[in-house]
């Protein structure tokens, strides 16, 4: 953490259980070339993960995927989280998931379920999901959610397809029960870094989203919590990401191999640890791709002297290899950025053509 800082426990935990998946969004963000199945860590190695994960000072496991429904044994997976002490959000597409299903997560000790919607009108969010029916199987999942009492999150995914619906996609989300709402735009990495020209928004619908969520947040006070941050592309500061690099999140894939963050593997040269070969706290201490851009030291101008450094930390360090092709810039949307010109232009490259989608 910089020159003096010390380590800090890491506060959350992505359990990626497979990278297996029903739907083919074309904004994906997991990585081009999938974990295979039988590659995927077994139910013992994962509760030992989540074991080690509690003993590090972790206090939530996000059970995520691909679709996680598709592990036959997501139960003993939820069980294993909730015997290590750990709060559990089970972040699912609910296609693929059943009512008994469900109900045997519920009664392993789940705390949480967090379902992605793709719009408000069922036609676009089945077209955008690649997978016909799939908007009114998670409405329905959604309404078992809450008749078991379970806290409900639902994530819009929002892009310029959808994005003058975010009214009637938050008044969706009243309507199934949500507690909360997370307006989650398309981070460009992945498939969705082949899809950035068709799913990028323009400024003008970016402006007006902002717009209706502070309206809406005024509207809906004590109803519904809503989450959202401004895109990245049109942002004048960029986002602490993961909270800081190696500094609050650990992201374990299907096959083992534990991330800073969900992307870092596009960039060249990191070697990570495997929870196979290696013991979690030994990962969080002493990885070398956890090392690689922790703290300050590694960052070069304009973030060495900038005043935000220790608010967000340079910024996505994929994005800013994604973008410029060295990982130690700064994050290109930054304003301050020598490359920023580079995103105004992306931002206006769009494109009208069918999405390219994602087969598993």
């Amino acid at each position: 953490m910089g020159a003096s800082g010390s380590l800090p426990a890491p506060l959350g935990l992505l359990a990626e259980l497979t990278h297996r998946c029903p739907l083919g969004c074309p904004y994906c963000s997991n990585p081009l070339a999938l974990d295979k199945r039988d590659n995927e860590l077994d139910t013992a190695t994962w509760a030992r993960v989540f074991r080690e994960a509690a003993s590090l000072g972790v206090l939530q496991v996000h059970l995520s995927g691909g679709e996680p429904a598709a592990r036959r044994d997501l139960p003993e997976l939820v069980r294993a989280a909730c015997e290590a002490g750990l709060y559990s959000n089970l972040i699912t597409s609910a296609v693929g998931l059943t009512p008994q299903t469900l109900g045997g997560l519920a009664d392993a000790g789940l705390d949480h379920v967090q379902i992605s919607i793709q719009d408000s009108d069922e036609a676009s969010a089945d077209h955008i999901a690649g997978y016909k029916g799939a908007s009114t199987r998670k409405r329905a999942i959604s309404g078992e959610v809450v008749k078991l009492g379970l806290p409900l999150t639902i994530n819009m995914v929002v892009h310029r397809a959808n994005i003058g619906r975010i009214e009637s996609m938050v008044e969706l989300a009243l309507s199934l029960g949500a507690s909360r709402v997370e307006i989650a735009h398309v981070q460009y990495y992945g498939w969705a870094l082949k899809n950035r020209a068709t799913l990028m928004p323009t400024r003008e619908q970016v402006d007006e989203a902002v717009r209706q969520v502070e309206m809406l947040r005024a509207k809906h006070q004590g109803r519904i919590v809503i989450d959202a941050v401004v895109p990245d592309y049109y942002a004048r500061f960029p986002k602490p990401c993961v909270g800081g690099w190696g500094r609050r999140s650990l992201n374990v894939t299907p096959a083992g191999r534990v991330l800073p963050c969900h992307a870092a593997e596009v960039i060249p040269g990191l070697e990570f640890w495997n929870v196979r070969e290696h013991s979690l706290a030994d990962i969080w201490g002493a990885s070398p791709a956890f090392a690689a851009f922790r703290g300050t030291d590694w960052m070069q101008e304009p973030c060495k002297s900038c005043a935000r450094r220790d608010q967000d930390f340079g910024g996505c360090r994929c994005q800013a290899f994604i973008l410029t092709g060295d990982a130690r810039a700064a994050d290109p949307v930054c304003h301050l950025s020598p490359q920023h010109a580079l995103v105004a232009q992306l931002a206006e490259e769009r494109e009208d053509t069918v999405y390219s989608y994602r087969s598993s």
